[in-house]
């Protein structure tokens, strides 16, 4: 079936009018991941949501790093690239450039996208390419067997930190900001319904769009966002964050989310015991990102007792690959496909002896 809704986001990408199913978008290759591991959720997410989208399979592709999440082009029938460690950002750079008829998603995790893959992830959100990039953070090093990453808490014991790391953890959401991308997102492998919602807002997006996925790794770092998924918890411990809707949340909205004036900090106070008017009202079309992320520093960077979720920014600008294929055609348009050996030898030549 085809989308109702306006997707900018995928108006270059042949689409087709035979109704699609999960089942369309399963490879016949088993999944392999640990019993319990959060990538099945994500990928049973995408899967059924795929279909909504009501795009030729041949014109979607994933792109993945190395990783226990680089595995996710193998299962879904579609186009996919399993590349090299962090440099998935770099290959989809190249897809989206010279392809505009092809959806270009980047499946990553913490390690891969935050530490070898760093440069490649904030260019790419920089220039606001029109790709769709999965973080998986499970915030360990899953795939060689639990080591620190970059976004673990400080003091974590693994086998590569012994005595617990020295690190202070990245925030995905604030570098992503930081960068200036278009786009920033955080949802959770268990929470379904705002899984879906989220993707479907980045797909529809024109312009790099990051997601960042709370993700569950039982085997190495079990239980790091238990205080989001256990129902006693989760209601004091998941700040929802709606465009134009204030900020507050808990079982009955017992808490809020004010900001001081003077420092540009949010904090969460008690509902009850503050004016209604000072309750911040999320605002994800602001093209100055400061207020996302001041509210992206109130994910708690030790044990996550606390955090965000929701769409943190969704703006337009131009997308480099719009732009860089709008220079070649004016380029063409100019001097036509020109003259390759006139080229390589125009300009300053030396004869070497």
């Amino acid at each position: 079936m085809t989308t109702e809704l306006p997707m900018p986001g995928l108006r270059d990408v042949p689409t087709t009018e035979e109704p699609q199913t999960r089942k369309d978008f399963g490879s016949d290759q088993e999944v392999r991941w640990c019993p319990g591991c959060g990538d099945y959720a994500v990928l049973a997410a995408v899967q059924g949501f795929l279909p909504d989208l009501g795009l030729k399979k041949e014109n979607i592709v994933f792109v993945s790093g190395i990783g226990c999440a680089a595995r996710f082009p193998y299962y879904l029938d579609t186009f996919g690239l399993h590349s090299i460690h962090g440099r998935a950002p770099a290959i989809a750079t190249g897809l989206a450039v010279t392809r505009p008829d092809l959806s270009v998603w980047v499946v990553t995790g913490d390690g891969d996208a935050l530490s070898i893959g760093g440069n490649h992830l904030i260019h790419a959100l920089r220039r606001n390419l029109n790709i769709t990039i999965l973080l998986f953070n499970n915030r360990i090093y899953g795939l060689t067997k639990g080591q620190y990453s970059p976004t673990s808490e400080a003091g974590k014991v693994t086998k590569s930190t012994p005595m617990g790391s020295v690190d202070t953890p990245f925030n995905p959401i604030s570098l992503a900001l930081g960068a200036e991308a278009t786009f920033v997102a955080r949802t959770i492998d268990s929470n379904r319904k705002h899984l879906t919602g989220v993707l479907r807002a980045a797909a529809a997006h024109r312009g790099a769009a990051l997601v960042e996925i709370y993700q569950n790794c039982p085997i190495f770092n079990d239980g790091a966002f238990e205080a989001f998924k256990d129902r006693d918890t989760a209601d004091a411990a998941l700040i929802p964050l709606t465009h134009g809707q204030p900020v507050t949340f808990g079982a009955d909205g017992e808490y809020a989310v004010v900001r001081d004036h003077a420092s540009g900090a949010f904090f969460a106070v008690e509902t009850a015991e503050v004016d209604e008017a000072r309750i911040h009202v999320h605002d994800a079309h602001g093209h100055d990102s400061s207020a996302a992320f001041s509210l992206s520093r109130l994910t708690d960077a030790g044990h996550l007792h606390r955090a965000p979720i929701g769409i943190f920014r969704q703006i337009e600008r131009p997308t480099y690959d719009d732009q860089a294929r709008t220079q070649i055609s004016a380029a063409r348009e100019k001097s036509g496909d020109g003259d390759l050996d006139a080229l390589l030898n125009s300009g300053d030549t030396w004869n070497v002896a």
